[in-house]
């Protein structure tokens, strides 16, 4: 595969990833529209969060697009350490809320 090819697939790839994710963070605006007073704090922490780490992916996106296809493998290797941190911390809200979940279920 040709690296105008390549970039092109990479690209895909994180924009189907950047949209999935911003219907996560909608879903959890959503669940804290019916969450208590102090849940509703804590969503929206997370969700200011997750929002930053959005933003830091969108721009790196940005970046891969305007890189030639010559130099998009340098700009890649940053852009993987950006999804890296950007899965990781999705991962750690949807744990921590699904156990606010839990925890509020059984109260």
């Amino acid at each position: 595969m040709e690296n105008q090819e390549k970039k092109e697939s990479y690209q895909q790839k994180i924009q189907e990833q950047l949209d999935e994710w911003r219907a996560d963070i909608d879903r959890l605006k959503e669940k804290a529209k019916n969450a208590t007073a102090e849940s509703k704090l804590k969503y929206q922490e997370n969700i200011d969060k997750l929002e930053l780490r959005m933003e830091e992916g969108k721009s790196k996106l940005k970046d891969l697009k305007e890189s030639s296809a010559d130099a998009w493998d340098a700009v890649k290797e940053g852009a993987d350490s950006i999804w890296d941190t950007m899965k990781s911390t999705f991962a750690e809200v949807r744990e921590r809320l699904k156990d606010k979940d839990e925890d509020e279920k059984k109260a």
